[in-house]
Parts: structure tokens; sequence; C-alpha cells
């Protein structure tokens, strides 16, 4: 810990803290049956032991709300003392639970129900605490609170009043004031000066009681004399209840601050050890608190130090300064209370899980905590969640529509996951295809089960023997045709990835002969019905915006090749090339061809692109016939391949990643870039902007059977594999793992 940190930030936090700490600790104790001085011990225990045991640097532990009506339940079955032993051994439960790493289980909660959490605990407390400000007593339960609001609003109102008014004034308007003055955390000068006010004017109102020998418990657990399995169920529930609240609180606080991350097994250990610890010394079952915690953050809080200041804190005033605690007016920590509870009412919080879709898991999630209480609250939240989940997995977007406005044409549409929760929706759209109608039966379905298949399957027999015709063309794996082979079903994990569409060549995805009448052509039709269908939807946002103009990067010039596909090697779209294909990728010399002197000259003296790629390939058949003289009777290729001969002539050893190509095609093809590049260089436009650093030439080797882009280097005289780093990064990188 930084003793500059501690000083600066976890010594004032630590006070706040402490503050909210000794009420709601003497609250939750009388709340639960329990002597008052327990909630004192464990508010003692949790913020010395789990603060600095624990996995989580800013959560603050202590007795919890959470867990009061199963304290009371226990404490009048058990007794006071065999509740003690109760807590150390579910404490103990704790710490087996963090050993075996079960503690990152709770990173799976939805973050919907985290916020949800948070939001129910804040109105919760708001909901109490405005009865205090307001003069009266919180009832026990949030919707008490909320029926008897209108009377206690309506209601005289004494100075608590005014003092709880004042210190949530101060609250708010804190952080408006100068940085000079916002040096002091917030809540804590809101409660020393409405505790001032209050005392310089005499008033007479509510103020925090304690004991009178708060150290003074002489109280040994005790184990039970028989029922046996009760008091193993108390101990599981209590430790599950601590476990599950510590947990989320963690999780919860590290949405509250940018600091380290919180190590849950650790924190599960922490809080176990406070447990024992706190049911040893007669106190209270320990859990960590998104209240005391959240206090700690917005208090200014940055290690651990301050949780476990607060726990000293409580220890030393409570026992020296007593009279000093005792004159804070209730009405004030109310205030602060109610502040904090409605900060735990994110709106950004709301925003967010109603972007993703999540916001009836929040909203369960809330009104469970503030109608039923934190643990079911919760659950209902996950119960939710699972459900959606189980819904949006097993979806499935099915629809029927007619081709062209003809009623003989129809396709039928399957999307998602098709499974016999969707058989009675599938057979209601299938009845809409007329009898004797041609059918297109698209399926793009992440699994098909054993339900669905015969469900379309025996459709399919039907229609066809009722003189109607369906084409099945699937997208992805192929489930129905595998079915119709007879091969067992595999599970999705088990199905082969197919290719997509936009990459696949036509024939691995539209093998089918039988065609729709609408669908008359070669591949290409096929292809372009494909594209408007599926690809259309997805780049029309990126082509609106290309609409009027363009502004590639590059001027792509490579061979016509059906094998190289521009865009798919350099991972880019449309609008960043600019791309011109001949036999060969030849940019003849002297500039003798007019289309290739065209090209360039637009490119970069209109367009103004940044860079020009050359590229040529493996097994190319221009540098073949380069090689091996062009076939009898091609006389316009024999001309074109005339301006490849410069290459032919050079004599240096050119290699991809250090290798020399065995086949002399492959060589030629790596000197007929580098040649390229040369008459380039010839252009007056080209060499100017390259003069300028405005344009940058490339040199770009295609192995095609390696599907492997390699990038000349002119330092090292080399095609260096892209992906694979020079030996001098290769050596930095090493180093720096290394060191």
């Amino acid at each position: 810990m930084r003793p500059l940190a501690v000083l600066k930030h976890d010594v004032p936090a630590s006070l706040v803290v402490f503050l909210v700490a000794v009420p709601l600790s003497l609250g939750i104790a009388l709340a639960s049956g329990a002597p008052v001085v327990a909630g004192l011990i464990a508010a003692v225990v949790g913020g010395i032991v789990a603060g600095a045991l624990g996995g989580s640097a800013l959560q603050v532990s202590g007795p919890a709300a959470g867990l009061t009506v199963v304290l009371a339940q226990t404490i009048a079955t058990f007794g006071w003392a065999v509740t003690c032993a109760i807590t150390v051994a579910a404490g103990a439960l704790q710490v087996l639970l963090g050993l075996s790493r079960v503690a990152r289980a709770a990173l799976a909660i939805s973050p919907a129900i985290v916020h949800g959490m948070l939001a129910g605990i804040g109105v919760t407390i708001v909901l109490g605490q405005l009865h205090v400000i307001l003069g009266g007593t919180a009832q026990s339960s949030a919707i008490k609170n909320i029926a008897e609001l209108p009377g206690q609003i309506v209601a005289h109102h004494d100075s608590a009043t005014l003092i709880g008014l004042l210190t949530l004034a101060l609250l708010i308007i804190w952080p408006r004031l100068p940085r000079a003055v916002r040096r002091v955390p917030g809540p804590l000068a809101a409660i020393a000066v409405a505790t001032a006010v209050s005392v310089l004017a005499g008033m007479t109102l509510p103020r925090v009681e304690l004991p009178g020998d708060v150290l003074n418990v002489q109280l040994v657990p005790q184990l039970p004399s028989g029922g046996w399995g009760g008091f193993a169920l108390a101990v599981v529930t209590i430790a599950v209840i601590a476990s599950v609240e510590s947990l989320l609180s963690a999780v919860a606080v590290d949405k509250l601050h940018t600091g380290p991350r919180a190590n849950l097994d650790r924190e599960l250990i922490g809080q176990g050890a406070a447990n024992m610890v706190s049911g040893a010394l007669g106190g209270l079952p320990v859990t960590g608190v998104i209240v005391r915690s959240s206090t700690n953050v917005g208090a200014g809080a940055k290690t651990r130090a301050s949780a476990i200041l607060h726990g000293v804190w409580v220890l030393v005033f409570v026992v020296a300064l007593g009279g000093l605690i005792q004159s804070i007016p209730l009405a004030a920590l109310a205030g602060l209370l109610v502040y904090v509870g409605a900060k735990l009412v994110n709106p950004g919080h709301v925003r967010q899980v109603h972007t993703h879709g999540d916001l009836y898991v929040y909203l369960v999630t809330l009104l469970g905590v503030v109608t039923l209480d934190l643990l079911k609250g919760v659950l209902a939240g996950i119960a939710l969640s699972l459900f959606l989940m189980l819904r949006r997995t097993m979806w499935s977007g099915i629809h029927v529509e007619r081709v062209g406005g003809d009623p003989a044409e129809w396709r039928v549409m399957v999307e998602g996951v098709l499974t016999f929760l969707s058989v009675p929706r599938l057979t209601k759209v299938l009845a809409q295809v007329p009898e004797g109608a041609t059918v297109k039966l698209e399926l793009v379905v992440d699994y098909l089960d054993h339900a669905a298949f015969e469900s379309l399957s025996n459709w399919q027999q039907a229609h066809e023997r009722a003189g109607g015709s369906v084409t099945v063309d699937e997208v992805g794996h192929p489930w129905f045709a595998k079915g119709k082979q007879g091969s067992p079903t595999l599970s999705r994990i088990a199905a082969v990835r197919a290719v997509p569409r936009w990459l696949a060549p036509w024939s691995e995805w539209q093998a089918a002969d039988i065609r729709l009448p609408s669908q008359r052509g070669g591949p290409t039709l096929r292809g372009a019905s494909e594209f408007h269908r599926r690809t259309a939807p997805l780049l029309k946002d990126t082509l609106s915006g290309l609409a009027n103009g363009q502004q590639p990067h590059t001027l792509f010039i490579t061979c016509g090749d059906a094998r190289i596909v521009p865009n798919l090697i350099t991972t880019s779209g449309p609008g960043d090339l600019f791309t011109v294909r001949n036999i060969g990728n030849l940019v003849p010399a002297g500039q003798a061809d007019s289309s290739m002197n065209a090209a360039v000259e637009f490119a970069v003296g209109v367009l103004g692109v940044h860079e020009i790629v050359v590229c040529g390939h493996s097994s190319c058949g221009a540098m073949g016939a380069l090689a091996n003289g062009a076939p009898a009777g091609k006389p316009g290729l024999s001309d074109w391949l005339r301006h490849a001969e410069p290459s032919a002539r050079r004599s240096e050893t050119v290699t991809v990643g250090g290798v020399r190509p065995v086949r002399e095609p492959d060589r030629l093809a790596l000197h007929n870039i580098l040649q390229q590049l040369e008459h380039l260089r010839h252009y007056p436009l080209v060499a100017e902007a390259e003069s300028r650093g405005e344009l940058t030439l490339t040199g770009m080797y295609f192995d095609v059977g390696a599907a492997q882009v390699s990038l000349w280097d002119g330092r090292t005289g080399d095609f260096v594999p892209a992906g694979v780093p020079a030996p001098a990064e290769a050596h930095r990188n090493g180093r720096t793992a290394a060191g």
C-alpha cells in the first residue's frame, strides 16, 4: 500500500464508511434478534479480517440485511450460542469453496442481474430512510414503507426533517463546489455539518445509541445437543447466501471503479475466514455489503486499507468515543443513505441493459429485491435470464413468401435453431403453401433435431406427391441432407462449419440442377440472386456511403487468375481497392499499354491512392507460358507476354521466407513482381508521389496452395510471409517475454 494514497484517500473514506457501518450494524443485529453488540463485532471483523484477506480491494464487509430473515429463524430455532457455531461452520465451508475455485462462476451472472440488484438495494434503502428523514421510523418491508409514505409526507415535520434535508442538500451540491473544498469527502462533510448544526441548535431528535459496555460479550459458541440435520441445513443456507451476496457485491463493486479487479476465489476465502472469527467472538455472519462498498468507492477509497481502517474505527470509536458517535442524528445518516441508495439506481445502467435486450431481467431483479428480499430477487432474475437464454437459443425464424408475385412459385425460409419446439409453428407456415406449387426451401439453421427433420421431410414428400416440387437449399452444415442420407444426427459442436457462400465456389453450395423458373440461368445469375437475398442487406449501409464517389487507399495490380480474390487476401471491402487485372499482372515497360497508363494516372493523379501493390502468385499460367513458351495458335497471348520478357532476364536470387521456390514459373513470378515495380517507378506521377513520401510501392506474392501472403522486404531482399515477425522484431518480442 502506498502511504500517500492511504493518507489522502483511504483514511477519509474509511471514516465515512465507519459512520455508515455503525448504525447499520446495530440495526441489523436488532432486526435479526441477536445481541446488539454482535453487529458491532461483525463490523470490526468484517472490516479487518475480510478486508485484509479478501480478493476485492474496495469491498467492505460486515453484517448484511440479506441474512436477517434467515438469522432470525436460526436464532429462534437453535438459540444464539448455537447460531454462533453455525456461523463458524458456514465460514469453514466458504473457505473450502474458495479453495476449490468455484467462485468465478459468479461472473456468469448477467450484468442486468447485478445492476438490478444494485438498483433494488438502492430503492429499498431510499424507501426506508425517507421515513427517518421525515421524522418517522422505517417499516419492516419496502411495501410497508411505500404504503406508509404518503401519511409520513403530510404529517408534522420536526427538526429531524431539517437535519435530513440539510445532509441531503449538502451531498447534492458538494460535487459542484470548488476543488479546494471538495478535498474533504462530501459524505464526511455533510455528516459533520449536520451533527454540528443539531448540537449547536440544541435540537432534540433521535441519535445513534450504543449499549453501555459493548465489549462485555462472554460468549462461547456451542454445538447443538441434537437436530444435526437442521444444523447442517442452516450451515449450508447461511454459507450459500453469504457467498452469493459477497460475490455479487464484489462483481458490482468492480463496476463502480477502475482499479484492480476482484479475485473472487480469494474473496470467498477471506469472507469464510471472517465468518469463522466473527462466529467465534459472538458476532453476526459477515458478507460483502454493497451499501458500504459503494459508499467506500464514492468516498474516494483507493486500496484495501480503507476497509481495514473502517473496522479499526468501529472498534476504537465505539470503545473510546462512544459519546461522540451518539451525538450523530439518525436523520443525518438517513440523508446520507438516501443519497447513496439513489445513486445505485443508475440511468446509464438502464439504457445499457435496454440496448442489449435485458431490460426485463433488470426490472424483475429490481422488483424482486424490493418486494421479496435480496436472494429471492437475484434468483428471480437468474430464472428469467435462463428462460430468455433458452428462448433465444431455441429461436427459429420461419416465414413463407411468393416469388415475384407468381402464385405457382414460393419460397420458405427457416433460420436459427429448428427443434421440436418450433414444429407447431413450422407446420402452420408450411400449410400456407398451395398444392402443386414450386417451392424453394431455404434452411439457414444452426441445428436441426429429429422431430424437425421428420416434419420437413414428411411435408416435402406429401407436397411432391400432390404434384408440387421442393428444392432444398441449405446454408451451413447440411443437417437436412445428412438426415436424408440416413447419417446419424450430430451435436452442434460436432457439426462441420461450412465455408461462407460469399467465399465458397458456386459448385460447393449450389449443386442442385432443379431450378425455379424465375432462376433459369447459370451460376452468375444464381449468385446474384443469393447476393440480393443474403448479402445486400448487410452491405447496404456501407455501399450507400460510397454511392457518390470512391476514395480507395490502394491501386491493386494483379493477375486475372480466378483463384486470386484481392479483397479476400487483403481483408478489405467495397471502396478500399482500385483493382486492375490482366494476364500476368504486367505493367508494360515504357508505358506501352494505354489501358494501364490510364489506370495508374487515374488512381494516383485523381483518386490520390497512398499505395500501389503488384501481386503475383504461385502456379501462374502466364509465368508458365513465359518459361515454356506460349501455346501455339494464341497470337494475342504471345504478343502480351512480350511485356514480361524483362522479368525473365532478371538473374538475382529471390526467396520467400528464405526459401527459393522449386518450380521455375514460381521463381519467374517473384522476378516479375519486382520488375513491374521498376516499371511503375518510370511513371512521372508515381515517381513524384513516391519521392514526396505520399506513395508506397509494395510487392506481394500469394502462394495459392498454402493460402499464404508474402510481402517484399527491400532490406533483406526476401518476400516475408505476412503474420511472421521479422527477425529483429521476433528477437525483441522474445526478449520482452523473457524479461
